[in-house]
């Protein structure tokens, strides 16, 4: 596994072309592999390729990538990045092997983490109807997908709560019967984002229809529960959307507390 960092030139037009269409960046990143045919389709729950946006500032976005084999993104630099500064030693685009950080995890171990998600759940309006995948609109609901105990426990960690002494609010929570959990976890949900696209068929390259995404980010702390779980949740990603930017943590450690 590899994990990739590029940066894109948001001054340049196919950088801005890129950053306007899920799609059209997906099959850019899916491009980067040339033993990867199109067709091909990741195993159910194994290694795949994820890629996230990470936006900073106006000027300053990153595009990360995990993927089992490493990526050549020339095409990318010559699109969207810095190809005059591009050298032999530095082509524009970091990759480091993935495996040392996933051999190192281990049961217990506490990390920062980063997820871009696309939460949703299934609803209906009536009895006879079918369920409908509908996209969660408030921090609350988003945060409250992120916390499922049930998805904690398949993805291999639990997000951490604060000390009593750091909370606002009693228990961090608001309601009794609607707990709201924004204060007592170490976790944030920013950047809110709706995606509308319209999806085309590789085949035709003929409209197939729009498709509207909600993602939001977290930004957190988390135990490692299960550290084979939590592996297969950084190599074959978390929730629904991957090909679209969404399903992609990346974790780091946390900041060294200075000595009392």
């Amino acid at each position: 596994m590899h994990l990739t960092r590029f940066r894109l030139n948001t001054a340049r037009s196919g950088a801005r072309r890129l950053l306007s269409s899920p799609q059209t960046l997906h099959a850019a990143v899916m491009s980067s592999f040339p033993a990867l045919l199109p067709t091909d389709q990741p195993q159910a729950d194994g290694p795949r390729v994820l890629w996230r946006l990470d936006h900073h500032a106006k000027a300053e976005v990153l595009l990360y990538i995990v993927s089992p084999d490493r990526p050549d993104l020339t095409h990318l630099v010559e699109q969207a990045g810095w190809p005059a500064a591009a050298t032999p030693e530095s082509p524009g685009w970091q990759t480091r092997p993935y495996a040392p950080l996933l051999d190192r995890l281990a049961k217990g171990d506490h990390w920062a983490f980063r997820l871009t998600a696309n939460p949703v759940h299934h609803i209906r309006r009536t009895s006879d109807e079918p369920r409908k995948r509908t996209a969660h609109l408030t921090p609350i609901h988003q945060l409250g997908w992120l916390l499922d105990p049930a998805r904690q426990e398949r993805a291999g960690f639990r997000i951490l709560e604060k000390p009593h002494e750091k909370r606002l609010l009693p228990d961090g929570t608001t309601h009794k019967k609607h707990p709201h959990h924004g204060d007592r976890y170490e976790v944030n949900v920013r950047d809110q984002r709706t995606l509308t696209f319209d999806k085309t068929r590789s085949a035709t390259r003929r409209p197939n229809g729009p498709v509207s995404l909600v993602t939001v980010t977290f930004d957190g702390r988390l135990e490692i529960t299960d550290p084979e779980r939590m592996r297969r949740t950084l190599t074959a990603g978390l929730g629904k959307a991957k090909a679209y930017g969404c399903g992609l943590m990346t974790l780091a450690p946390l900041p060294t507390e200075p000595a009392r």
